[in-house]
Parts: structure tokens; sequence; C-alpha cells
């Protein structure tokens, strides 16, 4: 019955279904890459990892091994989690692509038995390697040294070229022939900066698949992005559209700078598009687990996961909802003013009593309190509604109920 009461602009010129679209959280490693954030505690990072596998994500990036002996010691015990307590979710790990980098990742994998896929990532834009002094040959050998080192060392290698939105499309080719031919089973395109808008997103991917059909490989596309410019969801969109099979996001979209594309979000609307299917049930924990454990506050307004996504104070709002709510029709009433349905994330829609209020407001608010409306005590709240410059907390509310 629902959907015959919207009309679904959406649907229209929408593109079909992917065959599959895979998800990489991207939290316990470039997540923590923001200069904001605490790193949780490996207890922490375990109850993050299982969260992320009951939320069905395919792939995470438990940390990079090369920066030192104390990453070393949590992506180890990480992996032992991943592998004793059977989880689903798969592992993989960021690596510079240099040799050095990889072999504790090899080491890794040998004494927990725990395969892990490594992501080598290497600056490919004409900028970056400018500042850096590079040269295409140093690229290429150590594009073609890594990977073929990783494969040897029975390693599944996804080739990440930094900077790819801002490459130019001679090197990107000769990048990826190389690292195919090495052995790589994935490339990913990453948004490093958050340069690109959705057609240019759409026109890399696009690209890269070129390249690996014209290189006659079954290899994959990933695509990783970044928030400065707010596209970070639409890109991914983007990119999906295009060709790209796996994803990759940070809960609350946590990372270097302003972060990288919020992988609650992107959930949210890959169900919701119908392009996944996925119990959300254990969003809410995931966000706030992360929240507490990095020191990352959930701003009110936050869509779905902060405290205002279901929440209305404003009569005419609020007065739709609750004819809705009287129905008895649980979908209608999230849906009548929302687009995301609350019981997708098992919340509910909540009604306060504020300055824009209608008594419709009250009279719900005193019910779902089990506090008979009676006129007298209506009108307290309501004028009490009426005077103040906020929503009414519920001490101050009870207080005009008992007066």
């Amino acid at each position: 019955m629902l959907e015959s009461l919207i009309y679904d602009w959406n649907k229209i010129g929408a593109p079909a279904r992917p065959p599959r679209v895979m998800l990489d959280d991207e939290t316990l490693r470039d997540g923590l890459q923001s200069p904001s954030v605490r790193t949780p505690t490996i207890g922490q990072k375990i109850k993050i990892l299982h969260l992320i596998d009951e939320l069905g994500i395919d792939t995470t990036d438990i940390g990079l091994p090369g920066a030192g002996p104390h990453v070393v010691q949590d992506v180890e015990r990480l992996a032992r989690e991943i592998v004793g307590a059977k989880l689903k979710v798969r592992a993989n790990c960021a690596a510079r692509t240099t040799i050095n980098d990889i072999r504790p990742i090899a080491e890794i994998t040998q004494r927990t038995g725990l395969p892990i896929e490594v992501g080598t990532f290497i600056g490919s834009s004409p900028i970056r390697q400018y500042t850096e002094g590079w040269t295409l040959d140093f690229l290429l050998k150590s594009t073609e040294e890594a990977i073929s080192f990783a494969v040897s060392e029975g390693l599944d290698v996804m080739y990440v070229t930094e900077d790819t939105t801002r490459a130019d499309p001679e090197t990107l080719r000769k990048l990826y022939e190389c690292a195919i031919r090495s052995g790589a089973k994935r490339i990913c395109l990453a948004d490093t900066v958050g340069h690109a808008t959705p057609w240019g997103a759409s026109a890399v991917v696009r690209f890269a698949a070129q390249v690996i059909k014209d290189s006659g490989a079954d290899v994959g596309i990933d695509w990783h992005g970044h928030r400065d410019r707010d596209l970070a969801i639409i890109n991914s969109i983007a990119a999906i559209e295009a060709g790209a099979s796996r994803i990759h996001a940070a809960a609350l979209g946590i990372g270097e700078r302003v972060g990288n594309t919020p992988m609650d979000l992107l959930l949210v609307n890959l169900v919701v598009m119908r392009f996944i299917d996925r119990d959300l049930s254990p969003l809410m924990e995931y966000c706030e687990t992360v929240s507490d454990a990095c020191g990352v506050p959930i701003p009110d307004n936050y869509p779905v996961v902060g405290r205002d996504a279901f929440r209305t104070a404003t009569g005419v709002h609020a007065a739709a909802v609750i004819k809705a709510w009287k129905t008895g029709d649980r979908d209608l009433m999230d849906a009548v003013y929302c687009a995301i349905p609350a019981s997708l994330v098992g919340r509910k829609q909540e009604i306060e009593v504020g300055p824009m209020s209608g008594k419709s407001n009250v009279m719900f608010w005193l019910e779902q309190h089990g506090i008979p409306p009676s006129d007298p005590i209506v009108d307290r709240v309501f004028a009490k509604a009426k005077s103040s410059t906020t929503v009414l907390t519920e001490a101050e509310i009870l207080a005009e109920v008992y007066r």
C-alpha cells in the first residue's frame, strides 16, 4: 500500500541493481588517520570488528603493519580474533608499495593462518610525482617488485593508486597494466583529496574498466573516496554504476582531514536503493561504539544515527506523524515525514514539545508517557512551550503536569 502513496521520481532513469556490491571498512586503519580521533584500545577494536562483521561488511582494513611493532601486535590480535571467533569478514592490510611493508603482513598470515589481502598504495598524480621527485620508471619498478613479492608469498593484492582522480590516463594505464601483469587481483581508484565529482568518478572507473578489459584479465575495481567536497556518497554510487564492485568507507566518515565516505550512510543508501540487502539493526551500536572509542561526537543533526534524525517538534510535521501513528501502521508513520524508515536501524519516530509545536504534540507526548491529556494540563504545557526558546525537557513538562 505504501508504494501507492509515494510517487518515486528516483526510479526514473535509475540504474539497474548491480550484480554485486561489496564493502570494505576502513574504520580501523584509514579512519584513524584523522587528526582529531583517539586511537581505540585493542579491546575496542575487537568490538568494532565484531560489529563490522554483524553488518555483513565484506572486508575490513585491520592496519598498516609496516608502521611499526605496535601496529603489528594489534593487527595480529585482530587476525586471531577473526579466526578464533569464526567471523565472516575478510581482512586486508595497507602497505606502501615496498617489500618492507608487505613482509610483516606475510608473516602475520603465516602465524595466524588467516589469508590477508594486501592493499599496496602508491602516488600516481603528476603533482604527487613532482613533489616527491618520482619518475614513472620508479613507480613502475616499485609496483612490479612489491606485487611480485606479495604474490610469491601467497598474498592477494589490491593495487591502490593514490590521487587517482587527479592522475593522467597515460600514467594510470601503464601502472595498472604493470600491476595486472605482476599479479594484482584488484585495482583501487583513490579519490585521496576528495577532488572528484560524480561524473569524474564515473569517468575514471570506466577508464579503469577499459584498461582491465584490454588486458584480458579478471580484475576487480575498488573505489576509495574522501569527503572534502562532501560528495563522497554520491561519488561512491556513481562509481558503482560505472563498474566498481567494492567501495571503501569508514564509520561516521572518520579519516584524514574531513574524512572518508561514511560507511553508515553508504549502507543506508545502498539498502534503500535496493543495491544490497542487509540487516541494519546493528548500525546504531556500530556508530555509537566508534564514536565512544575514537572520541568523535555524533552531531545531533547527523543523518539516520544523529539524535534528531527521527525527532520533530514542529506542529504541522508532528500532526501528520501522529495521524499516521493513530492508524496503527508503523510503515506509514515512518514514511509520512521521513525518507528513511526509523525502523530500518531499530529506531522510532519521536515527537517533542517546543515553541513551534501544536497542542497535538503535547497530547501525544502525554499519552506516550501514560499521562491523561486533560485540557488544563495540555494548556499549561502548551503555554510553557510557547514561552520557551528550545524544546522542553521531560522535567520541564512534568513540572507543568504536576503543578
